[in-house]
């Protein structure tokens, strides 16, 4: 059956080592970058065959009168590590989660993309954080914060800043444990719709929960990222191909 093994090589992908995929060289720029991503492996065909794929440009939504969203994060410490695509905290822990329409998808990592890929209403902002989970048969949901560039430092990205090591691949332990909390906004208002791994290999059937208002960081914050990475490590804007996104 192949939709339990997609499911399972997304999970084990997202939760994977830094090597996975190794042998598939992918990136942001030149002939590995976003355009020419489903031409590099065959496992990768989604990436440009695929119709329900992301990120996406949010501007037409449908309205819910009932939010189906609660958060359970707590204080977590936890491995982060630079794997040359982006800036990566590994969560070990199972006590981390989120509920959606009543099921309970549990946090698994978390990383960093700028500028974001997500749009709202056209508008990219400097930073996007995806915290990704899964429910206990594999299934993924992507949380994706917005971060907009403020006067005062965000503690918790300040920690990860601190700490991350720039030579690629070295995972070091976070001496301070995370408040996953402090990486979300006061109003968790959101839209959601169906998509895809925003990297290779691009798989579908991930549920997205954006949230509608940024965090705030500070510029110092955003250039120290962007000055890790050296080059900007955003998918561009996706067809929709009709798919409803939804708001609470």
């Amino acid at each position: 059956m192949k939709f339990p093994y997609i499911l399972l090589l997304a999970t084990s992908f997202l939760i994977s080592t830094p090597t996975a995929f190794a042998e598939e060289q992918w990136g942001y720029s030149g002939n590995i970058s976003p355009e020419y991503w489903g031409n590099i492996s065959p496992k990768f065909t989604e990436c440009k065959q695929g119709k329900s794929q992301s990120p996406v440009n949010i501007i037409q939504t449908t309205k819910l009168h009932t939010q189906h969203l609660t958060f359970h994060y707590q204080l977590t410490t936890e491995h982060i590590v630079n794997n040359t695509h982006t800036v990566q905290v590994i969560v070990s822990s199972d006590k981390d989660y989120l509920i959606f329409h009543d099921k309970k998808y549990y946090l698994k990592q978390f990383h960093f993309h700028t500028p974001s890929e997500h749009h709202i209403h056209g508008i990219a902002y400097p930073l996007e954080i995806h915290f990704v989970h899964a429910d206990k048969d594999g299934h993924l949901l992507v949380l994706a914060v917005m971060a907009e560039e403020g006067m005062k430092k965000n503690p918790e990205l300040e920690k990860a800043w601190n700490v991350v090591s720039p030579q690629p691949n070295k995972e070091e332990v976070m001496t301070k444990p995370f408040n996953i909390n402090n990486f979300l906004p006061k109003d968790t208002s959101y839209f959601h719709y169906t998509g895809s791994l925003t990297t290779p290999p691009c798989l579908e059937d991930v549920t997205w929960i954006v949230l509608k208002q940024p965090v705030q960081v500070s510029e110092d914050q955003v250039d120290r990222f962007e000055t890790l990475m050296q080059h900007d490590n955003n998918r561009h804007v996706q067809p929709l191909n009709g798919r409803k996104v939804d708001e609470d």
